[in-house]
């Protein structure tokens, strides 16, 4: 300020003010309030109309849920307890208080000796010990009703968790075996856990010889280096017959056309012969035993594991320059594609053992996630062809410029950044694949909303949706969830706004 300007002005501040809260109302919650959902007249009628019905919402849910009866033991029972407190509406969740073992592993046995041995040993011995109850001559009606009356005086939690360790241990190895994947901070030896996971992972579900697991795991790896060995010294095409050959031999018998069997495959006699030497085993369950959501868990996570790379392969090939792969990878994408899943999982249960050779019986469950994998892969095919299309041509120019043959540029330069736009494009085929895993229900497998049937279908519960379809719907929501959640917290780590 000039000097003359500052003899003119009535009054001029010579210090700084210190610093003052803002004017009450032009910050936090009230201004907040105020311009977003008052800002203007109809702004605030559509605010006031809103709320009502939300108001309206929750008035009828929240006392339904939060007067919910939890101690029942059917749904006549919950009626008469809602009676005498006088209420006229009240959630009966005593079902789920009930079954709720039976809608996350469905009839999936429990390890009742390893119970009996640890809570029941006192009650074990006046029956007669291990031998009588469990052994190979003992009555089937006893043992059962045993195991009833064991199951009753532990109560669920007990039961969940050490009558259910065996699809617990799966899980939380999953989780280990997934963390190195999802996760780039740790370390990266983690890796070779979830080469190996898959084999721990069908030893510990389904049981039987450990030896079985470990055979096909070690047939894989001789396939692998077969393909290792011819490859490096006759080529890439002689090593793939080479590798084919080998997983025919070790996997399936390529005599049956000719009528020769016997020697082939070679899986079983290696299997065998190791079980004979040293037996090591858990008790072997059948696919028909398998439901709930633990079904859902195993043919969603199988799915999203396997199609994602069959999807990349099918996005290169529709895009290969050789007229073969493309027409073939091409045909395959709109052929699965353009049938509905439900049509291919009736394939899978019905037709699919009129096309394998004599003699060759897949397992149901086998022949789903077959079929779910192939239809996931071909949407994925699409979504990383999205990817693929997005990026400039400047970066394929860029990768032949550094003298990198087709699949280095491709696993160095392309396939990076093109997956890296397709996140959230493959997040969204995970979740609606996850959400079809409720279809195999109409092939007989008991998934949670079968085993809701299954138990509307007695006496006790006869009548009741609600509960039940909220507990299934919980359920899928949280695995969805996070699926989500961790989606968005890949893109905000790559970037994905900025290329």
């Amino acid at each position: 300020m000039s000097e003359t300007h500052a003899h003119s002005a009535a009054f001029v501040r010579t210090e700084i003010l210190p610093p003052a809260a803002p004017p009450p109302g032009q910050t936090g919650v009230l201004r907040w309030i105020r311009e977003n959902l008052f800002s203007s007249i109809p702004n605030a009628l559509l605010t006031l109309l809103a709320l009502y019905f939300v108001y309206t919402i929750l008035a009828a849910i929240l006392p339904w849920t939060l007067n919910g009866i939890w101690d029942a033991g059917s749904l006549s029972e919950c009626r008469a307890i809602r009676d005498e407190r006088g209420l006229t509406s009240a959630a009966c969740w005593a079902v789920i208080n009930e079954r709720w073992l039976q809608m996350l592993f469905g009839f999936y046995p429990i390890d009742a000796p390893l119970m009996a041995r640890l809570f029941y040993a006192d009650e074990l011995a006046a029956a007669g010990g291990m031998d009588a109850v469990f052994g190979p001559g003992s009555n089937a009606t006893d043992r059962i009703e045993f195991v009833a009356a064991m199951r009753a005086d532990l109560g669920n939690t007990l039961v969940f968790f050490f009558g259910y360790w065996r699809p617990l241990a799966a899980l939380a190895l999953l989780v280990v075996a997934v963390a190195p994947v999802l996760y780039s901070s740790l370390p990266r030896s983690l890796l070779l856990f979830s080469l190996v996971y898959p084999f721990i992972a069908v030893f510990l579900l389904w049981g039987g010889s450990i030896w079985g697991p470990i055979s096909v795991a070690l047939g894989l790896a001789l396939s692998l280096y077969v393909l290792k060995i011819v490859g490096a010294r006759f080529g890439g095409l002689f090593g793939g017959l080479a590798m084919i050959v080998t997983l025919l031999c070790v996997f399936l018998n390529p005599l049956a056309p000719l009528g020769i069997s016997g020697l082939f495959p070679l899986l079983p006699h290696v299997s065998g012969l190791l079980g004979s030497i040293l037996p090591i085993g858990l008790p072997a369950i059948t696919s028909d035993d398998f439901g709930g959501f633990m079904l859902a868990i195993i043919i969603g996570t199988s799915g999203i594991v396997l199609s994602l790379p069959l999807g990349i392969v099918l996005a290169l090939g529709r895009q290969s320059s050789m007229p073969l792969i493309k027409w073939v990878c091409v045909t395959f994408i709109e052929v699965i594609r353009g049938v509905p899943l439900i049509v291919w999982l009736f394939t899978a249960s019905l037709l699919l053992n009129y096309f394998l050779p004599p003699g060759t019986n897949f397992d149901l469950l086998l022949r789903v996630i077959i079929m779910v994998t192939l239809f996931a892969s071909a949407y994925l095919a699409e979504v990383v062809r999205g990817g693929l299309a997005a990026l400039p041509k400047g970066q394929y120019e860029a990768a032949d410029s550094l003298g990198l043959d087709y699949w280095k540029s491709m696993r160095l330069i392309v396939l990076p950044q093109a997956l890296k736009i397709s996140i959230p494009g493959i997040v969204n085929t995970f979740i609606g694949l996850f959400k079809d895993t409720t279809l195999v229900v109409f092939i007989g497998l008991r998934d949670p909303l079968g085993l809701t049937n299954a138990i509307r279908a007695t006496g006790e519960w006869n009548g009741i949706y609600w509960e039940l379809y909220i507990f299934v719907a919980l359920l899928f929501f949280t695995f969805c969830f996070f699926m989500s959640r961790y989606s968005m917290y890949l893109e905000r780590k790559l970037a994905t706004d900025r290329r």
